[in-house]
């Protein structure tokens, strides 16, 4: 029992740091950049003044989703490797990836 209270401890501690890291994914050679947190919230964007082409909105889209992408994958990655320092690198269901819904 108390085994699982300070498994308990250690995973709240976990997410409390992941909250704190940042991680930034990017995508046009860096043109566009997404930082977020080791939890995967979103908290800000950064556009090159050189993409923003009303005329090719969709490409500044592609790229926008993309960096996204990339900066929740690494998050992710992250969360991974800190619970993989929790578990001993066992898969336990619903710890390997608590990012997911």
């Amino acid at each position: 029992m108390q085994q699982a209270k300070a498994m308990q401890e250690k995973m709240a501690k976990i997410q409390e740091d992941l909250a704190k890291k940042t991680i930034t994914g990017s995508s046009g050679g860096g043109m566009v950049q997404v930082t977020v947190n080791g939890q995967g919230d979103v908290l800000s964007m950064a556009i090159e003044k050189t993409v923003i082409d009303p005329n090719e909105s969709g490409m500044l889209e592609d790229l926008v989703v993309a960096a996204t992408n990339d900066a929740i994958r690494k998050a992710k990655e992250l969360s991974k490797q800190e619970l993989g320092q929790l578990t001993g690198g066992l898969n336990i269901p619903g710890l390997s990836n608590f990012m997911q819904p």
